[in-house]
């Protein structure tokens, strides 16, 4: 039987399934996919909450890209850069990171187009997240922004899971528990 978490997100109101991580850790799963009003909600009410000046903003692919892209839509930006999953062919070179999120059964690498960090360099850069974990794809995200000579101006997500809600350099719109087995909170 399907275990589920009744949360508030943005003002809407969702059930999120609860996912088995290892034996003793659960975690709700969080997917903005194929949510259009979500997604906007989320992003109005993430733009409220901007906790610094920025010039462009940053995600990871793939579950980021909804969210960013309704973000500078709403607030007029031009444009915001993605950290991808696999090199391009369009691209003129890369920056690569290895990350292992909470959610992702292997390590897998993120990579910046070196255009983008031409266009990054000196730039205060907001990096944007769906759920902050582990802070894990943060970090990556974080290192190639570096890499790129961008400024990490600040960090946002819709949502901070277990550790990630204690961190005072990161705003969100709500906190999400963990989980046993059983689907009881456990922090």
């Amino acid at each position: 039987m399907q275990l589920y978490h009744h949360m508030t997100i943005a003002g809407l109101e969702r059930d999120l399934p609860i996912c088995r991580v290892t034996d003793d850790l659960y975690i709700a799963g969080f997917v903005i996919f194929g949510d259009p009003d979500l997604t906007c909600a989320c992003a109005a009410e993430m733009l409220k909450k901007i906790p610094c000046d920025y010039d462009y903003m940053i995600t990871a692919e793939a579950k980021g890209i909804p969210l960013i892209h309704e973000m500078a839509r709403q607030s007029g930006a031009k444009k915001y850069f993605l950290a991808r999953k696999a090199p391009k062919l369009y691209m003129t070179g890369v920056f690569e990171v290895t990350v292992r999120s909470i959610t992702t059964a292997r390590e897998q690498k993120l990579y910046l187009d070196v255009a983008d960090a031409e266009l990054m360099r000196g730039k205060r850069i907001l990096v944007v997240d769906d759920v902050v974990s582990t802070g894990e794809s943060l970090k990556a995200i974080e290192t190639l922004v570096e890499k790129a000579g961008g400024i990490v101006a600040g960090r946002m997500a819709i949502l901070a899971e277990g550790d990630a809600q204690g961190r005072s350099d990161l705003a969100y719109l709500e906190k999400l528990p963990l989980f046993n087995a059983k689907g009881e909170i456990i922090g």
